[in-house]
């Protein structure tokens, strides 16, 4: 008879793994990335490229000389905040600018926490908001689509956030330049403008279909983000439709559907329980429809999704699961 070996829990098993989750999330941005080098050609590939290798090298340079620790450049996640950074710029964002923020990203946001698992902010989003802060006219200034071939030169205009932004503060007929709602779904709009990842919603939509089959995440925080904009958007346009936008065009607007799907579900800075994750998505929609309409910036989906990442320690606390073989309370 064999030795009865004891050991502590978990002692689940399944074929899931950190570095097959994070390549998974990497294959559900596929059609996203295509539809970013169609829509914006040569610098969408530039500014992703630069990114992923400012990445990967900042965590391999971390992990080697400062943490004395075997890099961990093998389980994707590097790859994966490196390639949500980029998409959240613009496809004329200067090479440097590039660099720094995937800097900040590794090194402050993941590494200064002591790497993947412990980073209380989700490093991409910490990146962005970086550069937004201290770059504010790089990444306010919005290259157009349909410019294959250029970079630096490419010619910018304004997003459908920025029209909806000066619509609310009054100016008339502002609305009516926006792009209708199936345009942006379907990313028909030769004008359009935006970050690299957000301009065609279907793509990012198939994303979410591909991690959901794969049960990479649940529809938990993206569809009650993606709800709650909807209706709070939906109340403020019924009540003056002429200087809100209607809540179609607002979630297919700006980095919603990107954040929405592939930022807001991070594991290790989401909640663990799906009653804790619809407390959460529900609270980011608000504080998005919040910031967008009476903040500073036209987007807020970055600033909500951090701002929740700081809460989700205190929802986890609160909303915990029932322990195995214990009898929830009475009523």
């Amino acid at each position: 008879m064999g030795n009865l070996i004891v050991s502590l829990s978990p002692h689940a098993h399944s074929n899931d793994s950190v570095q097959k989750n994070m390549f998974g999330v990497i294959a559900a941005l596929i059609p996203a990335l295509l539809a970013s080098f169609y829509f914006f050609g040569l610098g969408s590939a530039i500014v992703c490229l630069v990114s992923v290798a400012a990445c990967v090298f900042f965590e391999w340079a971390i992990c080697k000389c400062f943490l004395k620790r075997t890099p961990t450049l093998l389980d994707g996640s590097a790859i994966l905040t490196g390639l949500l950074l980029g998409m959240n710029l613009p496809s004329n964002f200067p090479l440097w600018m590039i660099i720094v923020g995937a800097l900040v990203a590794i090194g402050v946001g993941k590494m200064s926490f002591g790497g993947l698992g412990h980073n209380p902010f989700n490093p991409a989003l910490v990146g962005r908001c970086f550069l937004l802060v201290s770059f504010p006219t790089a990444m306010t200034s919005w290259p157009k689509a349909a410019q294959w071939a250029s970079y630096t030169d490419a010619e910018t205009g304004a997003t459908p956030l920025s029209l909806m932004k000066r619509a609310i503060k009054g100016e008339t007929d502002v609305l009516d330049q926006l792009p209708s709602a199936w345009d942006m779904f379907i990313g028909n709009h030769p004008d359009g403008v935006g970050a690299i990842g957000e301009v065609c919603a279907i793509a990012l939509l198939l994303g979410l279909c591909f991690m959901l089959w794969r049960k990479i995440i649940t529809w938990h925080i993206p569809v009650s983000i993606i709800c709650t904009v909807f209706v709070f958007s939906g109340l403020l346009w019924l009540v003056d439709c002429e200087h809100y936008a209607n809540p179609f065009q607002v979630i297919f607007a700006g980095g919603l559907m990107l954040g929405a799907i592939f930022m807001a579900t991070d594991y290790v800075t989401s909640p663990m329980t799906h009653k804790g994750q619809l407390i959460y998505g529900v609270s980011i929609g608000l504080l998005t429809v919040i910031i967008r309409n009476w903040g500073a910036y036209p987007e807020g989906m970055s600033f909500a999704i951090l701002i929740m990442n700081a809460f989700t320690p205190l929802i986890n606390m609160y909303i915990k699961p029932t322990r195995f073989g214990e009898v929830p309370a009475a009523k």
